[in-house]
């Protein structure tokens, strides 16, 4: 491609120094960032809300990008000094880009026990470009509509390509899967009984992901199974937060408690143009789930910005 945008550029650039800590300065509680800025405007004001375009890395994988999904809105807040991204959102300027590290062990002695797949020397890079300020909550609603529109329209076309070779390869093989609303197709083996997984419910799965159409195992959490790398941990996530591929959240949808399937999902539900588990772009993914149970979502956590497990940005997790 001839032309490459100036945010790419920055994002370059800022991943380039968050390698060597060049330029960087600390916050009071250690919290290493950079911001980049043409100095222009005031920056945001306590009780503003900034649009954001969010990158998150932790050491090769990149775990989220919004610029493939939703933007990031977060209203400005007085720092609390916590080791947390927050700590600079009243230094940005709209048009800022600023990249933010953080240390794995000091998150964990600051909050406890991490995910299993950071570990403890693992720097958590996450870079920040400020698209936007709002003064009002009622104008990050009517921005967010916009966002969500967009994402309207763009479901409508809906990749032909990766619906036609997930519907070749279910009608193939025989498999009676149900289409979803988003696109999902979900084989569903057991409803399961009591609580239904819907929006803000907590469930935890337990999974086996597979390369589309070869079946072969890249990932899983069940205990014993092949391509499980000592995570025997169910996966835990809120419905409807986005901290998961589309996908996987839009098909557990399907299941109560004790319900298993199967997930057939089309790359733009799961990682769309960025390398899936197979490091291709473009993915189809097949998930094997069983619902090990269906919850109430617990209390918001007050902690640092940290990456969920998994997120759609991870294609090392799903």
């Amino acid at each position: 491609m001839k032309n490459i945008s100036l945010y790419l550029f920055a994002v370059i650039a800022l991943f380039g120094a968050s390698c060597t800590n060049q330029g960087f300065k600390k916050t009071k509680s250690g919290l290493m960032y950079k911001i980049t800025s043409d100095g222009k405007g005031q920056p945001a004001k306590k009780g503003e809300f900034l649009k954001l375009n969010v990158i998150e890395k932790i050491r090769d994988s990149v775990i989220l990008d919004t610029k493939t999904s939703m933007p990031a809105y977060i209203r400005v807040d007085s720092s609390r000094g916590d080791y947390s991204p927050g700590e600079i959102f009243g230094l940005l300027r709209k048009g800022d880009s600023a990249v933010v590290v953080q240390l794995a062990d000091t998150l964990a002695r600051k909050y406890g026990q991490l995910p299993p797949f950071i570990k403890k020397k693992d720097k958590i890079t996450i870079i920040f470009k400020v698209v936007e300020v709002f003064p009002t909550e009622e104008a990050v609603t009517a921005d967010r509509n916009k966002e969500v529109e967009k994402e309207k329209e763009a479901a409508v076309s809906m990749r032909p390509a990766e619906i036609k070779a997930v519907e070749e390869y279910l009608a193939s093989n025989k498999i009676n899967a149900e289409k979803t609303a988003k696109g999902t197709y979900v084989l569903v083996k057991s409803v399961g009984e009591g609580p239904q997984a819907d929006s803000g419910m907590q469930v935890s799965v337990r999974y086996t992901g597979k390369a589309f159409p070869s079946g072969k195992v890249f990932e899983s959490n069940v205990p014993g199974a092949e391509g499980n790398k000592g995570n025997n941990e169910p996966l835990k996530f809120v419905i409807g937060t986005g901290a998961m591929i589309q996908g996987m959240d839009d098909g557990v949808r399907k299941f109560k408690k004790g319900g298993k399937g199967t997930l057939y999902v089309p790359a733009f539900l799961a990682y769309d143009q960025q390398p899936g588990p197979s490091r291709k772009p473009f993915e189809n993914l097949i998930f094997e789930i069983e619902v090990i149970d269906v919850t109430t979502a617990p209390a918001a956590p007050t902690g640092p910005m940290m990456p969920n497990m998994p997120q759609q940005g991870n294609p090392q997790q799903h």
